[in-house]
């Protein structure tokens, strides 16, 4: 399959199923505009498994805070049960 594709598809599962915890607000990753990140980070990843793939792409990609001046790692921004989202995204996605 095509990388382009594959990283498109990967982007529209993460889009759509995760999102950045803000007390009792969620934001999903496509509306916050992190989807395709995450999902490059992640297929960069593959070969550390799924769990390892999805916490070391959460923890490799900084979010911009106010002005920009500040960011803050994506893994803070992420409860640990949409950690267990990524990694099963990223198992049925890595099996094919």
């Amino acid at each position: 399959m095509d990388y382009q594709i594959r990283i498109s598809d990967l982007e529209n599962v993460i889009s759509e199923k995760v999102f950045i915890k803000i007390e009792k607000w969620n934001l999903y990753l496509g509306d916050a505009g992190l989807a395709r990140n995450l999902a490059i980070q992640c297929i960069s990843n593959k070969d550390q498994g799924p769990l390892e793939a999805a916490k070391l792409s959460l923890k490799a990609i900084n979010v911009k805070v106010g002005d920009g001046v500040n960011s803050i790692p994506l893994i803070n921004l992420i409860t640990n049960s949409q950690i267990i989202e990524l990694e099963e995204i990223l198992e049925s996605f890595f099996e094919n």
